[in-house]
């Protein structure tokens, strides 16, 4: 399997650090009367250039550019000249390959170019092989080593942004489930109520204007509620903005009692129960439960309408018992399919999110009932 090499290089850098290499080796070609080698002629200049310039596509071919460089020298070193002169291309190339390839290709390479140094050692005269041999097996080994702590490094970078790549992707998801949940709980209930009220004004505008007029009022205050938080939920969603107004209040428990008034005012009637010691609960709490008593009493409307309605909130000492029971005929069934009954799927989706527990379904001696019980503690200031 082949790997991409830690750092991007461009088409202009690693064309530069050829030339770079090549100019420090010619430089130093110059000194090969003076260490006893023969002078650079055009043969071993071209020799030269062909174990550095290929450099500049090692990002592309490393194993490839590693071969050529390594067979230009072992030409320049076979034809007698100062094997020094040609040390800088395959050891970068030898790198290359051991930070782009696997281990195993690496090490075969950096025996080949241990290889090289020993026989060029071998044709020196006066050379210490044992020396010659050390120094091949050292610098050969800290590039592989080096190479691979390049490699391991940028697996590691590109796994780590994999992972935050995909935890930015469930974090989208997730947010994108909440604000659906949000819309469906905010339009569901109010349009609901609406409907119902415009439906009863309609209904008895001729033949009795105070109700309808009654119906109007519940139709207004509704509507201006549901902006109300459609307008915080848009405030969430720009709150990057600094010219952005300030939220409104989440819902919390205490306007209960409103959506009891609202869910009356569409004509079922309503009971609200308090047992306990009300106190202010976390935040995503009382947001949870009210969330759950609005659907409950949203599904009352829409499919009991002639139902009565019970909603009972008991305060326990480590937790907060929401309970929901209408007498009518309930619409749907416990066992919920997945894709199905949105309402419900929110109730559960929020009651697990906080840690809770919820139950939904008909009750044995009839109509309907949802249960929620959350974990709650003293809200720390």
């Amino acid at each position: 399997m082949r790997l991409s090499m830690p750092v991007p290089r461009t088409y202009v850098v690693d064309p530069l650090i050829a030339l770079g290499m090549l100019a420090v080796a010619v430089l130093l070609g110059r000194e090969s009367v003076a260490q006893g080698w023969p002078e650079l002629d055009a043969r071993a200049l071209v020799l030269v250039a062909l174990a550095h310039l290929p450099v500049a596509l090692r990002g592309r071919r490393p194993v490839v550019v590693f071969a050529a460089v390594l067979l230009a020298a072992l030409a320049y070193v076979s034809l007698g000249y100062w094997p020094v002169v040609c040390t800088f291309g395959p050891m970068l190339a030898l790198y290359t390959v051991a930070s782009a390839r696997p281990a195993r290709v690496a090490v075969g390479c950096a025996v080949c170019l241990a290889a090289l140094w020993v026989y060029a050692g071998a044709v020196t005269d006066g050379s210490a092989m044992g020396s010659v041999v050390g120094q091949a097996l050292l610098y050969t080994s800290v590039l592989v080593w080096f190479g691979t702590l390049a490699r391991r490094s940028a697996e590691l970078t590109r796994r780590l942004r994999a992972e935050q790549a995909e935890r930015a992707r469930r974090a989208v998801a997730e947010e994108r489930r909440r604000i659906a949940r949000e819309l469906h709980d905010v339009v569901a209930h109010h349009m609901s109520v609406i409907s119902v009220q415009a439906g009863l004004a309609r209904f008895v505008l001729d033949a009795d204007p105070a109700t309808a007029r009654s119906a109007l009022g519940t139709i207004a205050g509704t509507s201006t509620e549901a902006l109300e938080e459609l307008r915080r939920m848009l405030h969430v969603l720009r709150e990057e903005d600094p010219g952005a107004p300030e939220r409104a209040a989440i819902p919390t428990l205490a306007r209960v009692g409103d959506l009891v008034e609202r869910i009356r005012a569409g004509g079922v009637p309503v009971e609200l129960t308090v047992e306990g010691t009300a106190r202010p609960l976390p935040p995503g709490v009382e947001l949870c439960a009210y969330r759950v008593v609005q659907e409950a009493l949203t599904n009352v409307l829409k499919h009991a309408r002639h139902a009565h309605a019970r909603v009972e909130l008991r305060y326990g000492r480590h937790e907060l018992t929401v309970t929901v029971t209408d007498d009518g005929r309930g619409a749907v069934s416990d066992d919920v399919p997945a894709g199905a009954g949105h309402g419900l799927i929110g109730m559960r989706e929020r009651a697990k999110l906080y840690g809770g527990t919820i139950s939904v379904g008909p009750r044995a001696e009839g109509g309907f009932r949802v249960r929620l019980t959350l974990p709650a503690s003293h809200r720390t200031s």
